[in-house]
C-alpha cells in the first residue's frame, strides 16, 4: 500500500472541490473508485470461460469468497493503512444452447456482498460496513471457430485443438444503492464488457487461454447530488491449465487491467489504474453430475486500487445435455 507524505497542494482542483465537501470522510469518497472498478475487472480470472458443453446442458452454482488485503491510493490522498474484509456469496445458472448451428450459452449470477472498510484519513480512524445484494450479472458467450454445437455423443468424439469465441457480459443497475451514501454495493448504472477468446490445447492435457476485452461504464448521476463517470478499464488474461484425469484439472492464472480513472462533475480524480493478479484454479469431480472448484489470487502489481488475497469455493451442479 502507499504512504501519504504531507497534503497536497491547495490549488489542486480535486482538492479545493472535493475535501470542503468531504473533509474527514475523505476514505469514503475515494473508495468507489477504487472498489468498483476492483469488483468489476480484478474478479476476471476465470479459466476455460469458451469450453464447450453439449446443447441442452444445465449447471447451477452456488459459491462463496473472500477477500482481503490493502487498498493502495494515490501519493497525494492522505490516506493510510487502508484495508478491507469483504465476503460474497452468490448463485449462478448456466445453459448451453445451439444458435445458428454454432455453441453458445448464457450465464446469469446474483451475488450477496458484505464486510468492512477502514483506515486513517489525515490521521483520523474510519470504519465502514456494508452488506446487501450487489449488481447482477448476465455474460451471453458463442463459438466463432472451431467448435459447433453438438451433442453428448458428438462432443465425446470431438478433439479440441484451436477455437476462438467472443462474449458479452453485462452487470445490471439492481444491487442496492442509496444516492445518500458514497460506498454502495451496487454501482447504480450498467456496466457492459465484451470480449474474445482463444483457447488452445496441446496433446491430452495442456490447455492455453488468452483474452482481452474491455469494461465500459454507463454514468452514475445520481452520486450524492453529482454525476459521477468512469472511463474503460482494458483487461486481458492469461491461463495455462493441465488435465489430470477428466474433470480434474488445476491451472495458473494471471491478468493485466489498466485504465478506470473516474470524474466527478468534471472534476477528475487520481485513480488511474494499471494493476495485475495471479492465482491458480483447482477444479475437481464429486460425483458424475457434480463437482468443486477452489480459486485462490493475489496482486502482482498494483498502482491504484485493491491489493488483495482472494480465495474462492465453488459447488456445481450440472443436468441436461444427455448426460
Amino acid at each position: 500500500m502507499q504512504a501519504t507524505e504531507g497534503r497536497p497542494p491547495a490549488n489542486r482542483p480535486y482538492w479545493d472541490r472535493r475535501t470542503a465537501r468531504c473533509g474527514a470522510r475523505l476514505l469514503v469518497c475515494a473508495l468507489p473508485a477504487v472498489l468498483l472498478s476492483w469488483h468489476a475487472a480484478a474478479q476476471d480470472l476465470e479459466p476455460r470461460a469458451y469450453s464447450l458443453s453439449p446443447v441442452g446442458t444445465n449447471f447451477i452454482v452456488a459459491s462463496y469468497g473472500y477477500s482481503t488485503g490493502d487498498i493502495s491510493f494515490d501519493p497525494s490522498v492522505p490516506v493510510e493503512e487502508a484495508s478491507a474484509d469483504l465476503n460474497a456469496a452468490g448463485v449462478g445458472y448456466f445453459r448451453s444452447v445451439s444458435f445458428f448451428g454454432r455453441s453458445a450459452n448464457v450465464t446469469l449470477v446474483a451475488p450477496y456482498v458484505w464486510g468492512t472498510l477502514e483506515g486513517l484519513v489525515a490521521g483520523e480512524f474510519t470504519k465502514i460496513r456494508r452488506s446487501g445484494f450487489a449488481d447482477p450479472k448476465m455474460r451471453v458467450g458463442i463459438n466463432l471457430y472451431g467448435g459447433p454445437a453438438m451433442n453428448l455423443r458428438e462432443l465425446a468424439s470431438w478433439r479440441q485443438a484451436t477455437t476462438i469465441g467472443a462474449s458479452l457480459s453485462v452487470l445490471t443497475p439492481l444491487g442496492e444503492y442509496d444516492h445518500t451514501k458514497v460506498v454502495n454495493l451496487g454501482g447504480n448504472r450498467w456496466s457492459f464488457k465484451p470480449e474474445i477468446g482463444l483457447s488452445h490445447r496441446v496433446g491430452p492435457r495442456w490447455v492455453f487461454d488468452l483474452y482481452g476485452g474491455v469494461w465500459l461504464f454507463t454514468d452514475n448521476d445520481d452520486f450524492r447530488g453529482s454525476t459521477r463517470e468512469q472511463d474503460p478499464i482494458w483487461n486481458a488474461q492469461l491461463h495455462v491449465s493441465y488435465n489430470i484425469r477428466p474433470r480434474l484439472w488445476a491451472a495458473f492464472d494471471a491478468n493485466f487491467y489498466e485504465g478506470g480513472r473516474t470524474t466527478v462533475d468534471g472534476v477528475e480524480n487520481p485513480d488511474l489504474q494499471r494493476n495485475s493478479r495471479v492465482g491458480v484454479t483447482f477444479s475437481a469431480p464429486l460425483s458424475r453430475r457434480q463437482s468443486f472448484k477452489f480459486t485462490y489470487s493475489r496482486g502482482a502489481y498494483t498502482t491504484i486500487g485493491a491489493d488483495f488475497d482472494a480465495f474462492a469455493v465453488a459447488y456445481q451442479y450440472l443436468w441436461g445435455g444427455g448426460l
